[in-house]
């Protein structure tokens, strides 16, 4: 039996608004995040799932919760926090300016002085793009390809053993984790280069196979195209 994934991107937080880089660190969603969420949660009411799933972050945890209490057709117990669906971690560049640490990171890769991230990563490919984000973080424990890739493997083969009696559920996450998983997952990405990313509140539809495969199928879906 397939089973469905609907991945949430959490709502706007502080540190979104702020142009702050947010992977493991954490701040609360805006009163603007909260709104949109409830646009999604609205949208999502009447879809059936037979549980709900978020990242162990508490702007995923406050997220999923507004889905359980908007959902009118689903019995969801307890949410399991999943520590493997975290952001990405940033390491030294948690908590500063995005577009100084994109700069660092663009020297690091050896292309100059640039703070558009895509431009970055479709310049030296996102593989590349992790190494120089280690490379460029001060202390060097900033997630590179090998780690991130790992954990994704590690994420997606806990939920196939999780959810294998159940036909749809939703998971919180974050936007760089989902992007990535979509470069990696999604047959509309050459797996190398940049992809839209998703907005807060979007979902992406994900299908966990039998044999432990999984795709996405849908990405950065809006509310109101829900």
């Amino acid at each position: 039996m397939a089973t469905e994934v609907y991945l949430v991107r959490h709502g706007e937080t502080m540190f979104n608004q702020l142009n702050k880089v947010q992977g493991w660190c954490d701040s609360p969603l805006t009163v603007k995040g909260i709104n949109d969420l409830k646009k999604t949660a609205s949208a999502l009411s009447q879809v059936h799932f037979d549980n709900m799933y978020s990242s162990d972050l508490k702007r995923a945890i406050d997220t999923v919760h507004l889905m359980k209490n908007a959902n009118v057709v689903s019995e969801i117990g307890k949410i399991k926090k999943l520590p493997e669906f975290r952001e990405v971690f940033f390491g030294s560049f948690e908590g500063d300016d995005i577009d100084h640490t994109w700069d660092q990171v663009a020297q690091a890769a050896g292309i100059g002085h640039e703070t558009n991230v895509g431009k970055i990563i479709n310049s030296v490919g996102v593989y590349n793009f992790r190494e120089a984000t280690k490379k460029a973080d001060p202390r060097h424990l900033a997630e590179n390809t090998a780690e991130l890739d790992d954990r994704m493997i590690r994420a997606i083969a806990l939920l196939h053993n999780l959810t294998r009696n159940e036909k749809r559920f939703l998971l919180v996450t974050h936007g760089d984790f989902i992007k990535t998983l979509a470069i990696k997952y999604w047959n509309k990405s050459d797996g190398i280069h940049d992809i839209p990313f998703p907005d807060n509140g979007s979902v992406s539809r994900g299908i966990l196979h039998d044999n432990g495969k999984f795709e996405i199928v849908d990405y950065n879906v809006k509310a109101e195209n829900l």
